[in-house]
C-alpha cells in the first residue's frame, strides 16, 4: 500500500550515466592543473641544472678562492730593511718551525725490523768519549803543499785557460789562477802533492779578526755552519753530551749583511763573541760576489780555517744540528775505520740526470752546466758512478771527515771544481771521487740518518749577494 504523499521520481540510465561522467569530470578539473603545475616545474628545473650546471660549481669555488686570497692578504708579510733586504720571517715561516728542537729519532725498518737510523752509543758512554790520539797513516798521501803568492812564477806554466773560463773566471787572489794542466795534475795523487786551495794572496779576501783567529787554532775538533747574505737564522745546537760541550768548538761564520740583519731583531753577539753555543765569526772581504760560493770556503776549507782541528762537521745554515757530536764520529767514521762521511742523494744517482734537475730548478744556466758536462765527458767519466755499491751522488749539507792529508787534498780540488764550473756540488762531489782513486774509506750512508743528524728548517729568506 502506497502512501499518497509519496512523489515518484524516474530516473534514466542515460542520466545516471551522464551524471556520473560529470562527477569524474569535476572531480579531473579540480586535480589535473596542480599535477600538471607540478611537472611543468620539475622539468624547468631540469633543464635550467643540465644547462647552468658548471656555473653553479664554479661559483662556490670563487666564492672559497676570493675569501682564501683575503685570508693570506691579512697575514702580516716580511718586514723590509731597504739596505739590509729583508731581515724578519713572516708567519708563515712558523710553518718550518715546527721542526725546532725535536730531538726524536728517525727510524727505518729493515728486515721487518724497525730501527734508528743512527745507532749512538747510550748517554752514559757518550760522556766518557774523547778525540781519539792520531794514529800511523797508511795513506799515499803524507802532507800537502798549498800554492802560495810566492809560487807563481815556477807554477803559473804556459798552459792558458779555456776560452771560457778566461772570459768569465771566479779565479781570484783568493783562489789562485789554476790552469787546466794545474787542474789535470792536481788529481794524481802524490807523497807531497802541491794544489790551490784557496788563501792564495794575503789580499784575497776573507778576512777574520785576531781573536777569532786564536780561538779557533784552539779547536781540536768542530762543528761548524755559515750564514753569509742575511739569508738564514742561527739555530743552537741540541742534544749533545756535557763531555762534547767541553770538548767540541761550535763555529758560526757570519758576513757583515748577516750580522746587521741578525742585529736588527735583537740578535747580538755578546761581549764574548758567543750567542748561545755558538762563537760567531764575523768575515769581511768576502772574495765573490756569488754568495753560495763564499758559503764553499768553511764547508769545503775547514781544515785551513781550523789548522790544528782533527775532526769536522759540517752542518748547513738551514738545518739544526741535535746530535752528540763526538757520538756522530763514533758512529760514522770510528766504528766503520772512515775517514769521510756524506749523506746519499735521495733522488738520484747520475750527475747528468742531476744536472738537468739543476737546469729545470733554475739553480745554475744551462751555459754554465754544460760546460762542466762537457768537461767531465771529455775526461771520460761515466753515466752512473756507484762508490762501493751505493750512490756517488752526494746530499752534501752534513759533512763528517777526520783531517787527514788525503780527506784535506779531496776537499781543496772539490772547491776548486766549484770554483772552476757550477756551485752545485753535488755535481762535482763524484768526479772528483772519480778521479782521486786512492780515496777508499768513505761512509756514504743513507738519507734517512742525515735526518736523524739534523732537523731541517728550510731557508727563510733569499741571501742577498756580494755587490763588489
Amino acid at each position: 500500500m502506497f502512501s499518497n504523499n509519496s512523489i515518484s521520481i524516474s530516473v534514466s540510465d542515460e542520466d545516471s550515466d551522464d551524471l556520473g561522467r560529470m562527477r569524474v569530470r569535476v572531480r579531473r578539473k579540480r586535480k589535473k592543473p596542480i599535477h600538471r603545475f607540478k611537472n611543468e616545474l620539475a622539468r624547468r628545473v631540469l633543464r635550467l641544472l643540465l644547462k647552468y650546471w658548471t656555473i653553479l660549481i664554479f661559483l662556490p669555488a670563487a666564492g672559497l678562492l676570493v675569501f682564501e686570497a683575503s685570508r693570506i692578504g691579512r697575514k702580516p708579510g716580511l718586514v723590509v730593511n731597504s739596505e739590509l733586504g729583508t731581515v724578519k720571517k713572516p708567519s708563515s715561516a712558523k710553518k718550518s718551525e715546527g721542526n725546532l728542537n725535536r730531538l726524536d729519532p728517525t727510524t727505518r725498518v729493515v728486515g721487518g725490523v724497525r730501527e734508528r737510523c743512527l745507532k749512538l752509543l747510550p748517554p752514559e758512554e757518550l760522556e766518557h768519549l774523547d778525540v781519539p790520539v792520531g794514529e800511523e797513516s797508511t795513506s799515499p798521501v803524507n802532507k800537502v803543499l798549498y800554492i802560495s803568492e810566492n809560487d807563481t812564477p815556477s807554477l803559473v806554466g804556459n798552459t792558458a785557460l779555456s776560452q771560457h773560463r778566461t772570459e768569465a773566471t771566479r779565479f781570484n787572489l783568493f783562489t789562485g789562477n789554476q790552469t787546466l794542466d794545474q787542474r789535470d795534475k792536481s788529481f794524481k795523487a802524490s807523497e807531497t802533492p802541491m794544489v790551490h786551495c784557496g788563501f792564495y794572496s794575503d789580499n784575497g779576501g776573507f778576512k777574520i779578526s785576531n781573536e777569532d783567529k786564536y780561538y779557533m787554532q784552539s779547536c781540536r775538533a768542530v762543528v761548524s755552519t755559515c750564514a753569509f747574505g742575511g739569508g738564514d737564522d742561527l739555530y743552537q745546537p741540541i742534544g749533545m753530551s756535557e763531555a762534547s760541550f767541553r770538548k767540541v768548538c761550535y763555529v758560526a761564520f757570519w758576513d757583515e749583511i748577516t750580522l746587521s740583519a741578525q742585529e736588527s731583531v735583537e740578535n747580538r753577539i755578546g761581549e764574548n763573541g758567543f750567542i748561545g753555543k755558538w762563537r760567531i765569526v764575523v768575515v769581511r772581504e768576502l772574495p765573490f760576489a756569488d754568495q753560495r760560493l763564499n758559503g764553499k770556503i768553511p764547508k769545503m776549507l775547514g781544515h785551513r780555517l781550523f789548522p790544528h782541528a782533527k775532526y769536522s762537521i759540517w752542518v748547513d745554515s738551514k738545518s739544526q744540528f741535535r746530535r752528540d757530536p763526538l757520538g756522530v764520529l763514533e758512529a760514522l767514521l770510528w766504528r766503520s775505520n772512515s775517514v769521510l762521511a756524506i749523506s746519499e742523494h735521495g733522488a738520484r744517482s747520475s750527475v747528468y740526470d742531476e744536472a738537468k734537475a739543476v737546469v729545470k730548478k733554475n739553480k745554475a744556466t744551462p751555459e754554465e752546466v754544460e760546460v762542466q758536462l762537457t768537461q767531465y765527458r771529455h775526461d771520460g767519466f761515466p753515466e752512473d758512478k756507484r762508490f762501493n755499491g751505493k750512490k756517488a751522488l752526494a746530499e752534501a749539507s752534513v759533512i763528517v771527515r777526520e783531517h787527514t792529508p788525503l780527506t784535506n787534498l779531496f776537499m781543496c780540488l772539490w772547491f776548486n771544481e766549484v770554483v772552476r764550473f757550477t756551485s752545485r756540488d753535488q755535481l762535482s762531489f763524484p768526479y772528483v771521487l772519480w778521479r782521486l782513486k786512492v780515496l777508499k774509506n768513505i761512509n756514504m750512508f743513507p738519507v734517512c740518518t742525515r735526518k736523524d743528524l739534523v732537523n731541517s728548517m728550510g731557508h727563510i729568506r733569499k741571501a742577498k749577494p756580494l755587490i763588489h
